[in-house]
């Protein structure tokens, strides 16, 4: 059991740690007031392959594997929650195609998505079905060489951007829920205007409009009714990134809240010397190492599933660890700032409104807890 990062790993995390600082800090502020990412970061992301460092080079991956890909996050979301949120909902979508896609698929989809000259997309909440398969509206009817899909998507990360969308229907001649890929702007597809979320500005998510949509009977993905094994997977290889995300926010709390109480003086020395701030920066360091110890395992568990229901188990176990860690990581570096932490002239203001998200999304906390328990009481070991 080795606990140092290999050269290649360590390449990877400085190179986006270096980016992160150099190109994405001097403008977070204006991705958080704008929430929209400058075209000159995306076009820096994707000549660094950040778009597509978990998969394979022949289909224009980075081949740096999804111990790669944490390492990467981190340093994003450290910077930018709505980068990460981009960056993983996009990682998300590509790793369903990579999964369960032909050869053809691979090559037609996966290379500008790793590219990023296309940005993926994962389709399947609707608005009153929320996430539950046994309820799902979409509809895809074959007609010839095509399915025509009609139905409402709700709070899709990127549907705003061109390239590949991964949707479920219910495919009405079986009756069973199907993934297809979608070309986004096709003839019938619509987007609404961006939902005004609390934090990870930038990270657009929308409402998708499905309209007698034609998809190629080609671009089904997987089989008929291989729908929920597909959104599985899927959402399992999904809490990678936003479980990496809540990391990179634990991060930048432990580093906001060490700054400023290092700066910050109170009758002539730092706030630093108070016991009650030194217990506060030792929890924020305890709370970060053990987020980065499991998404770290988690990230090297990805790269060789063996069993997908006990890898979407350990995926649960981390995402509720981390979405919950990052919120009190937040208040607490918070709390270290006193009021200052409360304005928007300090950066610790925008972790905390992006850390509440981390719980929400990818699933609550409450149902990861409850698929981790599930798969304990199941276990006869």
């Amino acid at each position: 059991m080795d606990f140092n990062l290999s050269k290649e790993q360590s390449l990877i995390q400085q190179m986006a740690r270096e980016f992160a600082e150099k190109s994405i800090a001097p403008v977070a502020k204006q991705i958080d007031e704008e929430s929209k990412i400058p075209e000159e970061v995306l076009a820096g992301m994707a000549e660094l392959d950040l778009f597509g460092i978990p998969f394979p080079e022949e289909y224009g991956g980075a081949d740096g594997g999804y111990d790669g890909y944490v390492l990467a996050m981190e340093q994003i979301a450290k910077v930018s929650g709505g980068i990460a949120m981009t960056m993983a909902a996009h990682t998300l979508g590509l790793g369903a195609i990579s999964a369960f896609g032909t050869e053809e698929q691979k090559k037609k989809y996966m290379i500008p998505g790793c590219k990023a000259k296309h940005i993926v997309s994962f389709a399947f909440t609707e608005p009153g079905t929320g996430s539950d398969p046994k309820q799902i509206t979409t509809t895809a009817v074959k007609q010839g060489d095509f399915y025509i899909l009609n139905g409402t998507k709700r709070f899709i990360s990127n549907a705003n951007y061109p390239g590949a969308m991964v949707v479920f229907a219910r495919e009405m001649e079986s009756g069973e829920v199907t993934a297809f890929i979608l070309d986004k702007w096709a003839e019938g597809y619509s987007i609404s205007e961006p939902w005004e979320k609390i934090g990870m500005h930038g990270g657009q998510l929308l409402d998708v409009y499905m309209k007698d949509v034609k998809v190629p009977a080609d671009n089904l993905l997987g089989k008929i009714g291989q729908g929920f094994p597909i959104l599985l997977l899927g959402i399992a290889l999904g809490k990678i990134g936003t479980s990496t995300a809540a990391l990179g926010g634990t991060l930048a709390a432990l580093e906001e809240a060490s700054k400023y109480a290092r700066e910050k003086t109170h009758r002539g020395q730092p706030i630093a010397k108070f016991q009650a701030i030194q217990l506060k920066i030792a929890d924020l360091a305890i709370k970060y190492e053990t987020a980065r110890w499991l998404c770290y395992r988690l990230g090297c568990l990805a790269n060789d599933i063996k069993d997908p229901g006990k890898f979407a188990a350990e995926a649960a176990l981390v995402k509720a660890y981390c979405g919950d860690n990052v919120v009190d990581a937040a208040r607490i570096a918070v709390d270290v700032h006193g009021s200052y932490g409360l304005m928007r002239d300090y950066t610790i203001e925008r972790v905390y409104r992006d850390a509440i998200i981390g719980p929400e999304i990818e699933g609550v906390a409450d149902m990861q807890k409850l698929i981790v328990a599930s798969s304990i009481l199941r276990s006869k070991g």
